[in-house]
């Protein structure tokens, strides 16, 4: 039955040509405009770890000063001071914990015939690999024990393999640098997050980091840093300045990996402990302000994704509405001109509930041809977004999740928008309709 009322589908589209025209366009429009800016908010809103975001934690504390009129600061500092996370650290009350910040290094390539070239670099500890999973090509990590040691090793990602040593054999070679000479001693493949939630302070959809190495090797090699820093005192007193142990500057990131719920709840009573034995050391002036999200919870904390995206999302969505009602009445006007020939059919014997079921068909085909046309329009709205300076822009790209939304949306809501036309057209008296005929 379904290839018949196809058939006849077909016929009504000959016969009205201009009107379908109009509502495959009609639909097409509020599709593109709808899945153009589904697709941005899906991307930016995306779990970037799906097999682990449950037990990755960002823990705060709070060791700045005062506020404004002596009064408490109403959330904790989104980052830690050098003191505060090596200290953590070495307590190691988690599963797993990573102390972590950005930076960059000049790479001396071998060939004299290459230019030496700024890479980025993320200073970091050893259970940054477990906990984050990034994917090896060759060799290993470093160790707790080369953390210890300040050892002079890296792990470097195939980009830069291929550009220093033309393949990605690196492991084993060096890595020479104005500062010093680094022993590869692992390759990392290449390795997209979407943001990169780990440090927000930086490129969050972006950044390109080739070179990972210890944080105790990069501050006893006082390397550069890159990122935000908070600083709420004299950092001048501290020899390394506002990287220093002591210094009153939050600027590390600091992550920790807790698995099972018993052991969140008593990493929470934990930070809260620790933020009142700061503040009875005198290091901590307000009081015990903690926080401890998991990724999503952080991205959400953090507003990863830009309000006007959010609204966007809704406009275009409520644009699809409008065109929704628009297809409704050009869909009724075509249905009850045809009130003659449903008339005779259902004379003949064809019951109200054959007619909605032909009238639904002839609307799902419209719905079909306007998602390809709507498919189209995304893609030059999705062009169009890649060419904002936007970070996130280059991200905007229908995945296969995406494509299948946009035929599965089209469909419905064109389904949706024949129903009332639908019904109104089986409730035709066929006795009216042949008396005038």
């Amino acid at each position: 039955m379904f290839g018949y009322y196809f058939s006849l589908a077909l016929r009504s589209f000959r016969r009205n040509k201009v009107l379908t025209v109009l509502m495959v366009l009609t639909i097409a429009l509020g599709i593109g405009a709808s899945m153009t800016t589904l697709t941005v908010f899906h991307v930016l809103s995306g779990d970037p770890i799906p097999q682990k975001s449950g037990k990755l934690f960002y823990p705060q504390i709070e060791p700045r000063t005062m506020g404004r009129n002596g009064k408490p600061e109403p959330e904790p500092s989104d980052q830690m001071t050098r003191f505060d996370a090596e200290e953590l650290l070495r307590q190691k009350k988690a599963d797993y914990q990573a102390v972590m910040t950005g930076g960059s290094l000049t790479a001396q390539p071998e060939n004299s015939g290459i230019q030496p070239f700024r890479v980025q670099a993320r200073y970091t500890s050893a259970d940054f690999f477990p906990m984050f999973e990034p994917p090896m090509l060759a060799g290993r990590s470093w160790t707790a024990k080369e953390d210890e040691a300040r050892a002079l090793v890296v792990v470097i990602s195939r980009k830069l393999a291929e550009k220093l040593f033309g393949d990605g054999n690196a492991v084993g070679r060096e890595l020479r640098t104005l500062r010093s000479t680094f022993q590869i001693i692992g390759v990392m493949d290449e390795w997209k997050l979407s943001p990169r939630f780990y440090d927000l302070t930086h490129n969050r959809f972006g950044g390109n980091e080739m070179v990972f190495l210890p944080f105790s090797t990069s501050r006893e090699l006082r390397l550069g840093t890159r990122g935000s820093m908070n600083c709420w005192g004299d950092s001048r007193q501290d020899e390394e300045g506002s990287t220093g142990i002591n210094a009153p500057c939050a600027w590390l990131q600091y992550w920790v990996q807790l698995d099972t719920p018993q052991k969140v709840a008593d990493y929470r009573k934990y930070l809260v402990d620790y933020s009142e034995q700061q503040r009875r050391a005198g290091r901590f002036t307000q009081p015990a302000n903690t926080r401890l999200h998991s990724v999503m919870e952080w991205l959400d904390y953090k507003k990863i994704v830009p309000n006007d995206v959010r609204l966007q999302m809704w406009l275009a969505f409520g644009f699809l509405l409008v065109c929704l009602v628009n297809t409704v009445g050009l869909l009724l006007a075509k249905f009850l001109r045809r009130s003659g020939e449903i008339g005779v059919r259902r004379a003949l014997g064809a019951s109200r509930l054959e007619i909605f079921k032909q009238c639904l068909v002839e609307v799902g085909c419209i719905g079909i041809v306007g998602a390809v046309l709507g498919l189209g329009f995304a893609w030059l709205g999705l062009w169009l977004v890649r060419q904002q300076p936007d970070d996130y822009a280059k991200l905007a790209q229908l995945d296969a999740q995406m494509l299948l939304v946009t035929f599965v949306l089209s469909l419905l809501a064109s389904l949706l928008a024949g129903v009332l036309p639908a019904w109104r057209a089986m409730q035709i008296a066929p006795a009216v309709q042949l008396k005038t005929q």
